[in-house]
């Protein structure tokens, strides 16, 4: 069992940068994928960003490469989405995202067998 918890959302103006950070408790953090994956009103849920158990290893969306950093803290049992140049696009529910069975970044949602319940990024134009 792994538990979830995204923080750091709120109401930006585009531009801006935000920090996303992704508390995890339970199995051993440090084993694992992880990922963030957004939703935005009327659209499916799409990945964001993935890495590696160890971090040496990230993948990215096209919309957010060179935008968007993911990171991880093993010590600290967190996840990261660094996000500079925001726009209204990013506009989206985000979501931390555990893949428990692998240890490297995985794109599409249903390899992900935790989620957190969420965070609100609104970016104003």
């Amino acid at each position: 069992q792994v538990q979830l918890v995204e923080s750091g959302g709120g109401l930006v103006q585009a531009g801006d940068s935000l920090r996303l950070s992704c508390a995890a408790s339970g199995r051993t953090f440090s084993s694992y994928a992880m990922g963030w994956f957004r939703q935005a009103p009327g659209k499916e849920r799409e990945f964001v960003a993935g890495i590696s158990w160890r971090g040496g290893s990230t993948r990215y969306a096209d919309s957010v490469k060179g935008r968007f950093t993911i990171y991880r803290d093993n010590a600290k049992n967190t996840v990261y989405l660094q996000m500079n140049s925001l726009n209204s696009d990013d506009t989206a529910v985000y979501y931390c995202a555990a893949a428990t069975l692998t240890r490297v970044p995985l794109l599409t949602s249903y390899e992900y067998d935790y989620w957190g319940p969420g965070t609100q990024v609104t970016v104003s134009s």
